[in-house]
């Protein structure tokens, strides 16, 4: 008997597959009128968690019921209009499409000679384009931010280690330690980045701020000189465009400046920031962009596409191929035949199975245009112009941060609050605001105090949407405020 795993009969699962279509259609076109999140009741929970293992066919039919009934209504909503939580990005009908389409042809993207590999060359010479880096740039699409910039920072130790350090690895004694620098505001995965590399946490120099929570360059100056002075090998600087606390761009073209007097590597962590560039009106924003040694960025973050898909750009394009290529004999090149022009994205990264993430942001920019993604960009940082307006004019409310790109952050401000009692009615107030399903904003801590985070890269919001938010915000704070002995926070009560 031969057996496969096509279905049995193609008209049933035809009519299975239109189904599925009409279904996403009807929940993505109704989502601003669902919950921003609802919690999972224990009977679907339950319903998950003690499945038995399914050694017998259940069928197509019964796995997509279970679907609708105990997955598709409880996402973390971060497809819903009033989802502001971290940096995650929405999707798109026709992207979601892309997906299924690329999901149906099912190419191996480390190469080879076939039409996909030569979309994924388009987009990356598109982006490349867009963040106006030179003719010759490397460049390659990967699954986010985390694995972008460590792709980026690979390189950045190949290139500046001074040694083999793919042949001769970290392990040998007698070199002085590789030191980094970025800023006390850089995102988390720098630090995943330093301890992948072998460089450990200790390596990675973190730099003060000032007032608008950008890297300071004197105390860089003074790290690097230091560094040097005790002998260590400073290798490169991390700049980066659109903090996660705060939305603040450094000071790139004077990093840029600084890292070609010490000869050092320039890498710039853009993950939604540098996607600013898209806008004549923000790009003097993310200015110096174009001057880094190496960029990441994430489309599935302000290019609103679905995850996932983060990109890596590479000025130096052998420094990249540098740091991953290796071709063993069953992975030969040949003039002719399927695997005639090599596997060139496989020799830019840590993967070798790739799948086909370029065709939803092909078809996107095709079918959208930059120009519009260009004026949602634009969109979302009036928007948070406009909440910050709003938080600003309201006696309630505390805007605890400059508000330069697409973050604000702030909190409800009880009168006469201690700034213990203030973080605690702060923090369930957004568990609660959250639980709600009102809205979905994320926290921070700025300057050592607590605050709601609103971040922005939603094509799906508007403004009724934030001041549905303040309002949600002041009548819970409300509520809060006027039981000074409640509990505030996980169950402990105030004194």
């Amino acid at each position: 008997m031969n057996h496969t795993l096509d279905p049995a009969n193609w008209d049933e699962f035809r009519a299975l597959g239109h189904r599925m279509l009409d279904d996403m259609i009807d929940h993505l076109s109704s989502i601003a009128t669902k919950p921003a999140w609802q919690a999972m009741p224990e009977s679907v929970r339950s319903a998950i968690t003690t499945e038995t293992l399914p050694t017998a066919p259940q069928g197509a039919e019964l796995a997509y019921r279970d679907f609708l009934t105990n997955v598709l209504p409880y996402p973390n909503g971060n497809l819903h209009p009033r989802f502001w939580g971290w940096v995650q990005g929405n999707g798109t009908p026709l992207a979601m499409m892309a997906d299924m389409l690329a999901s149906g042809m099912n190419p191996h993207l480390a190469g080879f000679n076939q039409a996909p590999a030569l979309v994924e060359h388009r987009v990356i010479e598109w982006l490349r384009e867009l963040m106006g880096m030179p003719a010759g740039t490397s460049g390659v699409l990967v699954t986010g931010g985390t694995t972008a910039n460590l792709v980026g920072l690979t390189v950045a130790r190949h290139a500046k280690a001074g040694f083999d350090i793919r042949e001769e690895g970290l392990q040998g004694g007698g070199r002085p330690a590789l030191t980094m620098y970025c800023s006390v505001e850089a995102h988390s995965c720098a630090q995943k980045a330093a301890e992948l590399l072998g460089l450990g946490n200790r390596s990675l120099r973190r730099i003060t701020v000032d007032d608008e929570f950008r890297m300071d360059l004197g105390a860089l100056r003074k790290a690097v000189a230091a560094d040097r002075a005790a002998g260590h090998k400073p290798i490169c600087v991390i700049g980066t465009a659109g903090t996660i606390n705060t939305g603040a761009t450094d000071d790139l073209p004077a990093i840029a400046d600084f890292c070609a007097e010490e000869g050092l590597w320039f890498h710039v962590d853009g993950a939604y920031g540098a996607l600013a560039r898209l806008s004549p009106a923000l790009r003097p924003i993310v200015r110096g962009i174009e001057r880094a040694d190496s960029l990441a960025f994430d489309l599935h973050k302000w290019m609103y596409q679905p995850f996932e898909i983060a990109c890596v750009l590479v000025r130096d394009a052998a420094a990249h191929r540098g740091a991953f290529a290796m071709t063993p004999s069953y992975l030969a090149e040949t003039t002719r035949g399927v695997i005639a022009g090599g596997l060139p994205f496989a020799e830019r990264g840590i993967d070798l199975t790739r799948g086909f993430k370029a065709l939803k942001a092909w078809m996107s920019m095709k079918a959208h245009g930059i120009d519009t993604f260009a004026r949602l960009i634009e969109q979302n940082v009036e928007q948070v112009r406009y909440l910050a307006e709003r938080i600003d004019a309201h006696d309630k409310l505390e805007r605890m941060a400059p508000a330069p790109l697409n973050v604000v952050c702030f909190r409800y401000a009880e009168a006469g609050a201690s700034p213990e009692r203030a973080d605690a009615l702060n923090r369930e107030l957004l568990i609660r605001l959250q639980e709600s399903g009102e809205a979905v904003p994320s926290s921070t801590v700025i300057r050592g105090r607590f605050a709601i985070r609103v971040a922005i890269v939603n094509h799906r919001t508007r403004t009724a949407d934030l001041d549905r938010l303040v309002s949600a915000v002041v009548r819970i704070g409300d509520e809060l405020a006027g039981h000074p002995g409640g509990i505030l926070a996980d169950g402990v009560r105030e004194a």
